[in-house]
């Protein structure tokens, strides 16, 4: 069973905006030569690399909702300049959402088991709440009618 991993999208504001941003990043590496890869660079390095790696996600959280996620597929410690350890998050550069789930906000990442990650959207899945625009939703569950 797969070991996936959690964390906060700050400053993006809807998956769109984190597909737009992951878009410009891969535009910009292809610019430079650079492998068509989404790299994220934390603090802290997961000790369960091999169930992470064996087919596990980055779930992304924006405005307080489980929104989306990408395929992890490679986890790299390293030291920067400074000396300080920090971990490449190595993920495939497709933005896949997620059915919303509220999350409250925490800092760094955690781990998400399996058995806890919301279902991916497709076309033909998309319906209901998860097919409403996000900024609607939102404001439905902030007025407590969600």
């Amino acid at each position: 069973m797969s070991l996936h991993l959690i964390k906060l999208a700050v400053g993006c504001d809807s998956v769109k905006e984190l597909k737009q941003w992951v878009a410009e990043r891969m535009k910009v590496a292809k610019k430079k030569g650079l492998p068509q890869r989404h790299i994220h660079i934390t603090r802290m390095t997961p000790k369960r690399i091999e169930e992470i790696l064996d087919g596990g996600s980055l779930y992304w959280v924006i405005r307080g909702e489980i929104a989306a996620r990408e395929k992890l597929v490679g986890i790299e410690p390293f030291r920067d300049r400074d000396g300080i350890g920090r971990c490449r998050l190595v993920m495939q550069p497709k933005v896949i959402a997620v059915a919303p789930r509220p999350m409250r906000p925490f800092q760094g990442w955690r781990y998400l088991k399996e058995d806890a990650v919301p279902p991916d959207l497709t076309r033909t899945s998309a319906s209901g709440l998860a097919a409403m625009p996000e900024p609607m939703r939102r404001e439905l569950r902030e007025l407590g009618l969600l």
